[in-house]
């Protein structure tokens, strides 16, 4: 099952104890304290991996700590530090601390220190002076810094391809693509966002979109999120649609109500499966749509010279950034 947002507890690793201790000698009981300091508790990282189903991996399992420092040792040795806790996310996620409201947005893959381990106390030869040379004094480790997490994953992408169920955009995407996103003749067919390598950019197929998605109707709600990230929106509308114009405006409503910035994006339209039609019906349609005042394009995936001259648009759309 997909998942693209989720809320776990993260406890970065306690500190150490410092330890009471002695040095011992021969022919000397007390040579002097030799109690070390504890180790530094481990720190807590998120790290972005190029997953974007990482997030289920966390549905049943919700609370992950770092290790503890290790207890000082004899002869001044200092305790071990403990491990640090990471946790990998998929790129593009926004992890949130729900007691701070710190937010980390997750672009990259180095990991982002989000918890800091706790101090290691202090054995009693760190209390070792000359007024006080055998000191039975120490000190405990710190707790570490916790908290719980909303994690909520973006989709990063160069081209989002939108529209309504059964536009094309899967079959599209597998098309231009290696990617195998599952394909029918029944809405909803695409149930999580699905990706592909396209001349090194991103190409992501957003599950379908319906009337009324950005109020929590369908499956769209759910992913408007994934379209946020996405550079250029590539608007699918089947070349069948009786009333293209209409259909372009639904969904680019969905957009604009979910987020002005959404509704700003750079967009192309595009008339899929134009094999269902004739070329005259094409034309009607895309003129139809030139009142929007967009570059429309037309593809079928069934027809290499339409699919090769849609490919040679996008690609160097998007080199020219």
């Amino acid at each position: 099952m997909f998942t693209d947002e989720i809320t776990i507890h993260l406890q970065a690793g306690k500190g150490g104890s410092g330890i009471l201790a002695w040095r011992h000698e021969k022919g000397i009981d007390h040579a002097g304290p030799g109690g070390g300091d504890g180790g530094v508790g481990g720190d807590v990282f998120i790290k972005g991996v190029r997953d974007i189903a990482k997030l289920a991996e966390y549905r049943f399992e919700k609370d992950f700590a770092a290790e503890n420092g290790e207890n000082g040792k004899n002869k001044g040795m200092k305790g071990a530090k403990g491990k640090n806790l990471v946790i990998e996310v998929p790129l593009g996620s926004v992890v949130k601390n729900i007691y701070t409201e710190e937010v980390f947005e997750i672009l990259d893959e180095e990991p982002v220190l989000v918890l800091k381990g706790g101090h290691g106390g202090f054995g009693n030869e760190h209390f070792k002076g000359s007024r006080n040379v055998a000191p039975e004094e120490t000190t405990p480790g710190t707790i570490g810094e916790e908290g719980n997490f909303y994690i909520e994953l973006k989709l990063v992408a160069d081209i989002g391809l939108v529209g309504l169920p059964n536009a094309g955009k899967s079959s599209l995407l597998n098309a231009l693509t290696a990617a195998k996103a599952k394909i029918g003749s029944y809405q909803f067919t695409t149930l999580t966002p699905n990706l592909g390598e396209f001349y090194g950019f991103i190409l992501a197929d957003i599950p379908g979109l319906i009337e009324g998605a950005s109020d929590g109707k369908g499956l769209g709600f759910a992913f408007l999120r994934h379209i946020s990230r996405t550079k250029v929106i590539l608007h699918c509308i089947s070349a069948d649609t009786e009333d293209v114009l209409a259909t372009y405006k639904t969904i680019r409503a969905e957009l604009q109500n979910y987020s002005t910035e959404l509704g700003d994006k750079t967009e192309y339209i595009l008339l899929t499966k134009t094999d269902l039609v004739t070329d005259a019906e094409v034309e009607k349609k895309k003129k139809a749509l030139a009142k929007l005042k967009k570059e429309i394009l037309t593809v079928s995936v069934i027809d290499d010279n339409a699919l090769k001259n849609l490919s040679d648009f996008l690609v160097k759309m998007l080199r020219k950034g």
